[in-house]
This record gives C-alpha cells, structure tokens and sequence, in this order.
C-alpha cells in the first residue's frame, strides 16, 4: 500500500521550522563539545535524492571544527590495495566532534557493486564485514546513524532536467548519474540487498522520504537531533570591556587597496 502524497510544504513555514530546529543543532553541537560525544551520520541515497542539502541545512548554523563533512573522491591506487575500511577509518571523529559522511563506506555496496569496480569476492567480504565494523565503532563509543534519501523516477529525473540546464547546478551532473539511469534495476537490486545485511538492531537503517526537499530536511534534522541526547549549555555571563586604543594611530585609508563597491549600480 503506497503511503499518500503530501502537497509541498510552504516556504515560509519551512525557513520558520528550520531556523528553529538550526538553533537545536548549536544546543546539539555544544553538548557534543563539552561531553566529548563522538558522532557519526551517514547520508546515502540514489542521486539526486537531496543529501547534499540536508547536509547544507544541517551544517550551516554549526561550527566547522566540531561538525566536519567528508565526501571523499575516488580511492587513489594506493588507498586501493589498503583494508577497504582503512581511508573511511582515518576521518573518524575524536571526543566532541560529528563527522557528516556524504557517501561512506556503503559506496562498495552501491556504485562499486553494480559498476565493477570490486570483484564478486570482495563485494561479499564487504557484506559480511561492514556489520561487525559498524558494531566495533559502536562498541568504541560512536553514536552512528545511518540515512538512505529515497526519490521517485519521476522526482529524481525532473532534479537530473534541472541539472543539466541550470548553469549554477551543472557541476552537480556527471556520468555517473547518467549510469544510475540506464541501471537503475541493477541499482535497486544492490540496494535491497545492502539492506539485507546491514539494516541491524545494532545500526538500523533510517528512510529519509525525499520528493519534497523541504519535508525531508526538516524530517531528517528532527529525527537526527532525537537520536543524540543532549541538554542546553549554560553559558557564563560575559562582559565586553571598552577598547584600549592606547597611542595607535590607524594609517590613512589611501594607503590601503580596497574592493570596489559594485553594489552602487543596483541602487
């Protein structure tokens, strides 16, 4: 039974929720920060599905140093002859740090799997291995959440049109998103399967329902902050104290080169 569809979600009430939930996400990171939680979320998805803006939603209110985002590009010939967990390993978060992964780990279950670039053995030694590595992070006190954003045909080809034709967005298209067309059985199939072995109890699997951009930042942020308890910080009370200029002597300001004021010929 197909779930109904819901009309898109009014922009107004979308920036109002969102800065709400942006100032949770600062609650959220202090804790992180002051009890040296080490948090790592994963966003996975077919292309085009929209991760690259709940991770620009999430990560705009924060500060870099405590959230980082990992997008890593395709493995170098040495990082393929490591342990396939080895690159992913090294961008784990220390005490008070979340590392965002756009793309993970699940790359070998996904794109590696379907377009050959692993050989059979491998892509089973990565099903059988990929549980119990996700229960050692877990065991070493990583709190890790798993997301998969889910797109209709018909969502996912009008975001592929806008791509193309959108000079801004152009960059966004690449082959690869042309082969997620032409295999796209082959892409589900590797999916279920992917989910088969690691949708656990220890590290389950969360559906991010992404047809409505709107909805499914809202809904993954939401879901994202009752995943991690946190509490507010109390800050304490601070006093700015008046500038002591002493003897300086600012130089004149011919003496500095400065940017033009383009924004005059819009006025």
């Amino acid at each position: 039974m197909e779930k109904p569809k819901h009309k898109r979600l009014n922009k107004k009430v979308y920036d109002k929720q969102l800065a709400c939930l942006q100032e949770e996400l600062v609650k959220l990171q202090e804790w992180v920060k002051q009890e040296k939680l080490k948090v790592v979320v994963l966003f996975e998805g077919r292309d085009a599905a929209g991760k690259g803006g709940v991770i620009k939603a999430l990560t705009e209110p924060l500060n870099p140093r405590v959230c980082r985002v990992v997008a890593l590009p395709a493995p170098s010939d040495r990082e393929r002859t490591q342990w396939y967990f080895q690159r992913y390993a090294a961008h784990l978060p220390a005490g008070g740090e979340m590392v965002l992964f756009d793309r993970s780990w699940y790359n070998r279950a996904g794109v590696e799997r379907v377009m050959g670039f692993c050989s059979d053995e491998e892509y089973r030694e990565f099903l059988r291995a990929c549980p119990e590595f996700e229960r050692m992070l877990i065991r070493s006190g990583i709190i890790l959440i798993k997301y998969w954003f889910s797109v209709s045909d018909e969502e996912q080809e009008k975001r592929f049109k806008e791509r193309i034709n959108t000079p801004i967005k152009r960059w966004k298209f690449s082959p690869m998103d042309l082969q997620s067309r032409t295999r796209w059985a082959e892409y589900s199939r590797a999916k279920d399967d992917m989910f088969t072995y690691t949708d656990t109890q220890d590290s389950p699997w969360f559906v991010v329902e992404a047809d409505d951009k709107r909805r499914a930042r809202l809904n993954c942020i939401t879901h994202l902050l009752s995943k991690v308890p946190y509490q507010s910080i109390k800050y304490e009370k601070i006093k700015l104290p008046p500038i002591n200029k002493g003897d300086y002597e600012r130089p004149p300001l011919s003496s500095q080169t400065f940017v033009p004021d383009v924004c005059e010929q819009f006025e």
